[in-house]
This record gives C-alpha cells, structure tokens and sequence, in this order.
C-alpha cells in the first residue's frame, strides 16, 4: 500500500532482531497502549535513522533515556493498521518533562488490530512533524489503549493529515540552525 505524501521504511529483519534486543534495556514502566509498544518505539527510531541517515545503526536506542529521542527530535510511534486519519500523540506527561524542537509520527503498520507482532517487511510510515509549539497548542484527549476504551492518561493529539510533510524536515531542521549531523 503505497501513501504518496507519506515516505516509508521497510522494516526489515535485521531491523526486527535490533529492535528486539534493545526491548529489555529502553522498556519503560508505565500505562502502555499495546503489548509491544516498546519494540514499536525501537523500530520507529530505526526506522527514522534509515529515512534520514541511510543508515539505521545511526540512532541513539539505549543511551538516550530521559531525553529526546535524536537530540533534538522526538520520535512518536504507534503500531496500528495506518489509515490517514490517525494522530500524532504525546502524553501529557512525557511533555512536561521534555520540549524537543520536533515530533515526528511513525505508524507501524499492521495488518489488523488483532495483530500480536510485528513482523519483517511491514512498513513503517512516516507522517510528518509538528513543532514543540505546536504540540503545546494542540487538544488533549485520553485515546484509550487497544484493551481499553480508557487508557487513564491523556494525549496531546494533532492529526496525521495536518502535520507538517517529511519533505520540508530537512528545510525545518535548517531553519532552526540544527544539523542532521547534530541529531546523532
């Protein structure tokens, strides 16, 4: 399934098995939304290191924990079936703690909702971006969590569809005086 405004990462095997070993060292105690949302997170970091470096070894999994994900860019990841009504979400919490320059959404691909994993040679979509400004004026909702209508927390939500186009990151990234060089 091809989305033309939003580019893609196949999230291929050797991706998988990173992901897989870095779970135990990054998960973290807290409310989650999905069994696997942990290797979710690992996979859209290495999925944003292979979109903007070329390269997914080129990521900070494991040596970053309790700050942003790429230095300046904080990378948000759920694994749904990707449908161009999803959100970018940000837990009231996590942005009180932090206010990166930049939030990129990566939705993970699934076939259905009643998916248990994830599996090599799904896509990994990249939806946009949206400032730390942008996220402070967005709405809040508690979305839930695939168990749950309720999730017990509360996300700051923009929709896919109003974020800013990956194609004018770099030029964002620029415009700030952050390198991509700088974010690794």
């Amino acid at each position: 399934m091809k989305f033309p405004r939003f580019p893609s990462v196949t999230i291929s095997q050797e991706m998988l098995d990173e992901a897989v070993k870095l779970v135990n060292t990054v998960e973290v105690k807290r409310t989650k939304a999905s069994p696997f949302d942990t290797l979710a997170g690992i996979l859209g970091e290495l999925a944003f290191a292979q979109f903007l470096y070329g390269d997914l070894r080129k990521n900070n999994v494991g040596n970053n924990k309790g700050k942003s994900d790429f230095r300046d860019v904080e990378i948000k990841t759920s694994a749904f079936p990707f449908s161009t009504t999803l959100h970018l979400l940000v837990r009231e919490e996590y942005k009180e703690k932090r206010k990166p320059p930049f939030y990129v959404q990566i939705i993970v691909d699934l076939k259905n909702t009643d998916t248990a994993e994830i599996h090599a040679g799904r896509q990994a979509f990249l939806c946009g971006f949206a400032t730390s400004e942008e996220v402070d004026r967005a709405p809040k909702k508690d979305f839930g969590s695939k168990a749950s209508d309720s999730g017990n927390y509360e996300c700051f939500y923009i929709p896919i569809a109003k974020l800013h186009p990956m194609k004018d990151f770099s030029t964002a990234l620029f415009s700030t005086n952050i390198e991509m060089q700088d974010l690794f």
